[in-house]
């Protein structure tokens, strides 16, 4: 295999990577996942799985790992391991950035100076930035002099209008970047170019999506175009997640610090890794699981997730002034028929709705925009 385009996606508890012909960047050759990384959804017993072109399952083993749980660097060991195993001639290499912060708003090759900005906003993405900068220094050492090319999940609303890009804060915070980014943009992307191949005039009208997954967010899109999103400064923001809080009363947090004597890595831990679903329910931060426990505290989050879904649902239309159509993706939503009825059930009170069910393809992005500069 000769001049291959690989894709490496690092999530909070997962990492996915594709292999795409340069001639064809938008159907993978092989792609693959491993999933429970950091004791999510799978703990030890995490598998890199890998697949081709036609489905078919052409690896699937154990993933190796030193620690007590898998994390993100031994998924990126085994992932490169197996590329090695078969031969695989890799031409460029793009990656999943979260966070691009206030410059970084379009794909770009990375350079040292690129990096050190993507370093630098690890604080604004602790459970993704550190894995999506650690994909790319093990693709820099087993790929040298290859062209590296950055897709940040940010840049899909950097266009939004300036009225929701704010906090009600000084100008010169703003100025300095305490403003709303929005994330998972890079499955927004995927979504809304599903949507125009399949019917253009549709994907021109009020749109919202639901990326619901360990992750959640949702978008509202006009025209094609980002209006509004439920994240906003950091991934924390919005919906309960696996183990994120999503949106709390900011005098929460300062209670914690001042009243509780809390330090402010204690309280990060707390709500990026102890909160959301798992929280909750005192049983697991997985969707899968909770729905398959008799705990009361899994019905509690279950019954959380879908009452705090209806009420962003409610704000990203509110912000679109209506709604056309509405897109569930990621695993919980492609997968959990029941909570999206659930959801369905509750916005009944919008009107008719065109409900869809689509796969993210965050790689096929990744995969076009590393052609484009390489």
């Amino acid at each position: 295999m000769t001049d291959h385009l690989l894709t490496l996606n690092a999530g909070s508890s997962s990492l996915k990577f594709a292999l795409f012909a340069r001639a064809q960047p938008a159907a993978p050759a092989f792609a693959g996942q491993v999933d429970g990384l950091g004791g999510l959804g799978g703990g030890p017993g995490a598998r890199l799985e890998v697949r081709d072109a036609a489905g078919a399952v052409v690896h699937d083993a154990a993933l190796a790992h030193a620690g007590a749980t898998p994390t993100h660097d031994d998924a990126i060991d085994a992932v490169l391991a197996w590329l090695r195993q078969r031969g695989a001639q890799v031409g460029a290499v793009g990656h999943r950035i979260v966070h691009g912060g206030m410059h970084l708003v379009q794909p770009v090759r990375i350079d040292d100076a690129v990096l050190a900005q993507i370093d630098a906003l690890m604080p604004l993405a602790p459970l993704h930035q550190p894995h999506n900068v650690a994909g790319v220094a093990a693709a820099r050492r087993a790929f040298p002099g290859l062209p590296q090319v950055a897709c940040f999940d940010t840049a899909f609303h950097a266009g939004q209008p300036a009225l929701n890009r704010r906090f009600a804060l000084p100008q010169a915070l703003f100025d300095a970047g305490v403003r709303r980014y929005g994330f998972h943009g890079l499955s927004y992307e995927s979504i809304l170019a599903q949507l125009v191949a399949a019917d253009p005039l549709r994907a021109r009208g009020r749109l919202v999506v639901a990326h619901l997954g360990n992750g959640a967010s949702m978008c509202a899109i006009a025209a094609g175009r980002s209006i509004a999103t439920t994240m906003s400064f950091s991934p924390l923001d919005g919906l309960p997640m696996g183990t994120r809080c999503g949106r709390l009363d900011a005098a929460a947090v300062l209670y914690l610090l001042q009243c509780q004597g809390r330090s402010a890595d204690a309280v990060a831990q707390l709500l990026y890794h102890e909160s959301g679903l798992l929280a909750l329910s005192g049983v697991s931060g997985d969707m899968r699981e909770l729905m398959a426990s008799a705990a009361p505290g899994a019905a509690l989050a279950i019954d959380y997730f879908v009452e705090h879904a209806l009420r962003e649902l409610a704000g990203m239309v509110a912000a679109l002034r209506g709604i056309d159509t509405l897109v569930f993706t990621g695993g919980i939503g492609e997968h959990a028929a029941e909570l999206r009825r659930r959801i369905i059930d509750g916005a009944a009170w919008i009107g008719p709705v065109d409900v869809q069910v689509l796969r993210s393809d965050e790689e096929a992005v990744i995969a076009r925009a590393t052609a484009a500069l390489s």
